[in-house]
């Protein structure tokens, strides 16, 4: 009986669905480029942006997007804190394209979004929804979608909706011609969404959804061709949950509210989403996190609000009702798994953020588009193009927005400071202003921000263990221990606390107490490159030079680009006798970071011992340049000229290190030498002497003493540097020669 009545919306739809570029005889590629252009322009300022906030341990510092078996790991394995290996495959390639870069990867998430405008516009035309390029345009410049077009880590959103748009467009294309290529296509395109993100995992109640608007009921049919949508949500949403359970969230507590606190939740979560939707107005990268009490019935009135709103279009779904409960259906639904019944690790910061309605805002957006073309179809008689007036104010509003919302993302810094300016509560900006304080090394600040944040949230174990490595940074170094720990207290399973714990240990001298954390660091964090790292020195400082290697070779396996590191295998294969092996580590040390200092000392050092001078002198050189001050420098370089007999040059060298270093015993020992060999005796006698008072059982010094003294001919004061030579080394031959020499000298004079 009501079949009429159903098709009948549809076919008054279809009169107005047609574009109007379309209408006016325009080329059918001018509606996409005018989308391409103006999504373009109001996404201008990520041209310019960088990495913010958990780009870092997502992209910057992912050891699996280095690493060579990475695709591997992120589809094969649980190495990855999340399964999306779709998205991290585009990193991972991207990754072999721009490097450290972030242009590259802001343009690809700005050409992702716009092709799903493109692709959403093409799927509201065939479902012949009025308003359908103007619905794609208003989403491609919404505001609120800024956060997860403008942040790298939200690669997972605009990978995930382009190709949930394309299942959607092919499954309509199936429905049209009943070529299961389409389907195939369509299921297909849906598991790429679910590996990308599976957010998206309630899309299969949406193409029920679109077979009800097409025909006004849903079939057996309908149910049967979506089973396998269905089935391959669940298997790869519990998986998702049990990576957010284990990986991501692991021991960390991110709600503990009752079920009805989340149940009543969920409904203020779904009007505030709406609400910014319709109205994106004082948008914030992180929201004031609600505290939602179960036992007060006022908590439930928002949710039940909504639940009568979709009765009511329910019950009028054979006039009004029928788009309103479609737009709102689908809004409510690709929301779901983000109200809150699940943990999301982002929860323990907001309950609600720009970037999980980005599948969601579709519907209202239609919805206001399908309402602004019949309001411009009806009035439009009195007002000549007033639909066009309309929708390009509305679209001018909001790029006007999008653009200045793009601009806070330039860089980290930026986008917290805008943070705290409209949440002053929030405790995590706080934390990560300080954070990006501390990196340009302004200490002091970053305390204060620290101590703030733990002011608004005392039981962080993440502030706790960054304001203990800030105040080792000042030098309060049982000041940053009692953070450590207070922070292993808070979250036992810490790894970075671990780490930071040993190395604050280890600057007290403590090395085995640091060699546990170190280990229990890399227990529960096994690609801690850092910690390999820090782990040899403890080992390498006790003797263990052994051990220290492997921990270092490790390190490299998992951090082939750490100089760092490379520098102090260098050390240890010296220690070992293997020069040549050790300076190849050093020069790649100076490869990847030309200004480390200690690795141009090193490798000076080395190429002097195996006589390669020259290049040892232009190391040396190296070295001062990066370090005026370095006393040990101007040591050996002045030994190296003085190897050449260049002593000229050699006795600035000497005097210098000796300004620096007044108690450099062996820079005195070294000058003497370019004296003597200057023939300027007296300064040689001088030399050596200030040198023996601080290292007086240098027989060799003694023996070169004494044979200044016989320049003089001071016989007797000779006589006694040589016996005291003897003294220190009786088996010294040239010592013994000399003394014989002075006492014949002296028996000859009587």
């Amino acid at each position: 009986m009501h079949r009429p009545v159903a098709k009948s919306p549809k076919a008054r739809l279809a009169a107005t669905a047609a574009p109007a570029a379309a209408r006016a005889g325009l080329p059918g590629w001018l509606p996409a480029g005018m989308l391409v252009l103006m999504t373009v322009l109001a996404y201008q300022p990520v041209w310019h942006a960088g990495f913010i906030w958990d780009d870092d341990a997502f992209l910057l510092d992912n050891p699996l997007i280095k690493a060579g078996d990475g695709l591997y790991r992120f589809w094969c394995t649980t190495a990855a804190p999340d399964y999306f290996p779709m998205t991290s495959t585009t990193l991972w390639l991207e990754w072999r394209l721009w490097g450290n870069h972030p242009l590259g990867y802001h343009l690809v998430n700005v050409l992702l979004h716009i092709a799903s405008a493109v692709l959403l516009w093409r799927v509201l035309a065939r479902l012949k929804i009025p308003g359908a390029w103007l619905a794609a345009a208003i989403f491609a410049l919404h505001p609120v979608n800024v956060e997860s077009v403008a942040w790298i880590t939200e690669r997972k959103n605009t990978l995930a909706i382009f190709f949930a748009a394309c299942a959607l467009l092919w499954y309509l294309r199936f429905e049209d011609t009943r070529q299961r290529r389409w389907y195939g296509l369509a299921f297909g395109s849906f598991a790429l969404a679910l590996l990308s993100k599976t957010a998206v995992v309630t899309l299969p109640v949406v193409v029920l959804g679109l077979a009800w608007w097409l025909r006004g009921r849903i079939e057996r049919r309908d149910i049967g061709r979506t089973i396998p949508f269905f089935a391959l949500s669940g298997l790869l949403g519990l998986l998702t949950v049990w990576f957010q359970y284990h990986r991501a969230i692991g021991s960390d507590v991110v709600r503990a509210d009752s079920f009805w606190a989340r149940l009543a939740g969920a409904g203020w979560a779904v009007w505030f989403y709406l609400y910014k939707a319709l109205w994106p107005l004082h948008l914030m990268f992180v929201y004031p996190r609600w505290s939602i009490d179960a036992s007060k019935p006022l908590s439930y009135v928002p949710g039940l609000l909504m639940v009568a709103v979709l009765g009511l279009c329910w019950h009028y779904r054979q006039q009004w009702g029928r788009p309103v409960i479609f737009a709102l259906g689908s809004f409510v639904v690709m929301l779901v798994p983000v109200l809150g019944f699940l943990d999301i690790y982002f929860m323990r910061y907001s309950l609600v953020a720009d970037h999980w309605q980005y599948f969601a805002i579709l519907g209202p957006i239609a919805l206001l588009a399908a309402a602004l073309a019949g309001a411009g179809e009806r009035w439009g008689r009195l007002i000549p193009r007033l639909s066009i007036v309309i929708g390009g104010a509305v679209l001018l509003a909001l790029g006007g927005l999008t653009w200045r919302q793009a601009r806070l993302y330039v860089d980290p810094k930026t986008l917290w400071q805008e943070t705290l300016a409209k949440n002053p509560a929030c405790w995590l900006a706080d934390n990560n202003l300080g954070t990006i304080l501390a990196k340009q090394g302004q200490i002091d600040e970053a305390i204060q921000y620290y101590q703030k944040a733990l002011r608004l949230e005392a039981n962080d174990a993440y502030v706790h263990n960054n304001l203990g490595t800030a105040l080792d940074k000042k030098g309060q170094v049982d000041e940053a221990i009692l953070q450590h720990q207070e922070a292993l207290r808070l979250k036992p399973d810490y790894a970075e606390a671990h780490y930071d714990l040993g190395v604050a240990l280890a600057k007290k001298g403590q090395t085995d107490e640091a060699i546990h954390h170190y280990q229990e660091a890399l227990r529960l964090k096994p690609d801690h490159a850092e910690a390999h790292n820090n782990l040899g020195v403890a080992l390498a400082s006790k003797g263990q030079i052994e051990e220290a290697i492997r921990e270092y070779q490790e390190a490299l396996r998992l951090k082939p680009d750490y100089a760092e590191t490379h520098n102090n295998l260098g050390t240890a294969l010296d220690g070992q006798g293997q020069t040549d092996a050790a300076i190849l580590e050093y020069r790649e040390t100076i490869r990847l970071d030309p200004d480390h200092l200690m690795a141009h000392y090193n490798l000076g050092n080395d190429l002097d011992e195996k006589g390669q001078t020259d290049e040892a002198i232009t190391q040396y050189q190296q070295a001062i340049r990066l370090k005026p001050d370095n006393a040990d420098a101007h040591n050996n370089l002045g030994t190296a000229f003085h190897r050449q007999g260049r002593n000229d040059e050699a006795i600035p060298q000497f005097q210098e290190c000796l300004r620096l270093q007044p108690d450099h015993a062996f820079a005195y020992f070294n000058l003497a030498n370019a004296f003597q060999e200057k023939g300027r005796t007296a300064d040689t006698i001088r030399a050596y002497q200030e040198g023996l008072k601080l290292k007086p059982e240098e027989a060799e010094a003694h023996n070169n003493l004494g044979t200044a003294f016989s320049r003089q001919g001071r016989i007797g004061e000779a006589i006694r540097q040589f016996q005291e030579a003897l003294r220190l080394k009786p088996d010294f031959a040239d010592a013994r020669r000399n003394l014989d020499a002075a006492l014949a000298a002296k028996a000859a004079k009587q």
